[in-house]
């Protein structure tokens, strides 16, 4: 039996609901019908992809600004899980900074490179006024 799961969540521009978002993640990795990997590793995976796009969306692209908003969009089947974070910001070449050198005592920076290792599919599009990051996970 197939099936679709659609979750679109829109949260004002404030981290401290990072957490809410990440165990949305958290949950949907435990209601995937057919997925047969390791669901506490994804769990883990999405809860962390999730937090890390939404600080940048929030922190960077809406620069903190408490009137703007998130919004974010789960699509999972039983083939693919893709999640879209859209923001209001100017944007950036995602591409480059996947592959900028971090050192350890850098503050930030590490995000972008988490979220490309974690997922299988990662590109940065301008949609509208603003952007959408949109991250695509193979459920083989």
């Amino acid at each position: 039996m197939s099936s679709q799961i659609d979750i679109d969540i829109t949260v004002p521009n404030q981290t401290r609901y990072l957490g809410m978002i990440g165990k949305i993640g958290e949950s949907l990795a435990y209601t995937l019908g057919n997925y047969q990997g390791d669901r506490e590793e994804l769990a883990y995976h999405l809860n962390l992809v999730l937090t890390e796009a939404m600080a940048n969306a929030i922190c960077h692209a809406n620069a903190c600004d408490p009137t703007k908003e998130v919004k974010v969009s789960i699509s999972a089947s039983d083939k693919s899980l893709i999640i879209r974070v859209f923001d209001h910001g100017q944007g950036f070449d995602i591409q480059q900074l996947s592959k900028e050198k971090v050192k350890d005592t850098d503050e930030g920076g590490r995000g972008v490179q988490i979220i490309f290792k974690l997922m299988d599919q990662v590109q940065y599009l301008k949609k509208g006024s603003g952007h959408v990051l949109e991250m695509i996970k193979h459920l083989h």
